[in-house]
């Protein structure tokens, strides 16, 4: 009896946050961006405009680094009188995730980020928190270093987008707000998956 391979969607997200770890400080906005789709066939690239979410959120706490918050240029007093209410924004996603699956064939989304590791915690901690639940599971994350890492043989340490070949990169800006960051790391996992390596 052979296995059937269910394929794989992946979702790049980027987040824009108030401070180092969620909960005590606030996810201010976050965008997603459909990369493209995996089978046994291989890997398909998706146009990364076509399939897009981008909110931003009202804080969750009243903490947060002056420094973190300077990166993404919120105003969060703004967001706490305008901001999404948290709840109403993952319900929102995880529908918009739920229906992506519908539209290709069932296939079970994983999202990937640059470096992955920080926006993962802020998501999946937000969509539990406020949802009880994640469309990716508890484990359904790529990150980009690690792939470039392992197919460039190189040191996880060792890795920056500097340290990738140009080919790899996409050609857009890297402008700290959310969707912007998710659209460029869409392009940038596509070319890492079609990339043979060193």
């Amino acid at each position: 009896m052979t296995h059937r391979m269910k394929p794989s969607l992946y979702i790049s997200v980027d987040i824009e946050a108030d401070g180092p770890v969620p909960g005590p400080y606030s996810m201010l906005s976050f965008g997603a961006a459909v990369a493209g789709r995996q089978d046994g066939a291989g890997y398909e690239p998706c146009d990364p405009e076509k399939h897009t979410f981008y909110r931003e959120l009202r804080p969750v706490s009243e903490e947060f680094d002056p420094k973190a918050l300077a990166v993404s240029g919120l105003d969060r007093e703004r967001l706490a009188a305008e901001g999404c209410d948290p709840a109403l924004a993952m319900a929102e996603f995880g529908a918009w995730v739920e229906g992506l699956r519908e539209v290709h064939g069932g296939a079970q989304p994983v999202m990937c980020g640059y470096p992955a590791p920080y926006d993962w915690m802020f998501l999946y901690w937000y969509l539990v928190r406020f949802t009880g639940s994640s469309p990716f599971g508890h484990s359904g994350c790529l990150d980009m270093k690690t792939l470039f890492a392992t197919k460039a043989r190189l040191p996880l340490r060792a890795v920056s987008k500097g340290a990738m070949p140009r080919e790899l990169l996409s050609a857009r800006r890297h402008t700290h707000h959310a969707l912007d960051d998710a659209i460029e790391q869409a392009e940038l996992f596509s070319n890492l998956m079609a990339w043979p390596g060193r």
